[in-house]
């Protein structure tokens, strides 16, 4: 029996670490879906949810094998662990906050799945200002990158818009639907 990645996506100030943190903690009980922790080469900041590591720390990992995903964005390189394969491999989903070009590289195949998380323009200005990790160039830059994506191929879509539950739980239905 194989398992599934689902690779969460979507432009910066959609919410994916809330709307992600929130169904896992509707999911805690469930066994058979994980949420990977994703290694970054950027410092833990308020409203992230990763594993921060040095640059060298990532390279001496992905030489030695222990990234099954990797991808680089916004000046960072971001990777999965190769314990998660051994995860999907054992049958289980493996929720992964990943990155739009990463994703849209991703051959379909039975074994991946694309959820995109959206909200429009407004609300993504409204939340990038508000998170205050970037300069108000920066933000017009992230904003204007969402044209490159505007075609991602997506097996699900939430738009993001209104209370973090509402979202939430999409993703929640989306996970446990027997239709992955």
């Amino acid at each position: 029996m194989s398992g599934l990645w689902v690779f969460v996506c979507g432009p910066s100030g959609a919410g994916k670490d809330s709307v992600m943190g929130w169904a896992a903690t509707q999911l805690a009980a469930r066994q058979d879906i994980v949420f990977a922790r994703r290694m970054v080469t950027r410092p833990a900041l308020p409203g992230s949810d990763h594993d921060p590591v040095t640059v060298r720390q990532f390279e001496q990992s992905m030489a030695a094998g222990g990234l099954v995903w990797r991808w680089e964005a916004h000046g960072f390189h971001y990777g999965i662990e190769a314990r998660y394969a051994a995860q999907v491999a054992a049958g289980k989903i493996v929720v992964v906050n990943g990155s739009r070009a990463h994703a849209s590289g991703l051959d379909a195949t039975a074994q991946v799945r694309v959820v995109q998380i959206v909200a429009d323009a407004a609300q993504l200005a409204s939340r990038l200002e508000q998170r205050g990790r970037d300069a108000p160039h920066e933000v017009n830059r992230r904003l204007a990158r969402n044209a490159l994506f505007k075609d991602l191929r997506a097996d699900h879509t939430i738009l993001n818009q209104g209370a973090l539950a509402d979202a939430g739980r999409q993703l929640v239905d989306y996970l446990v639907a027997g239709s992955l």
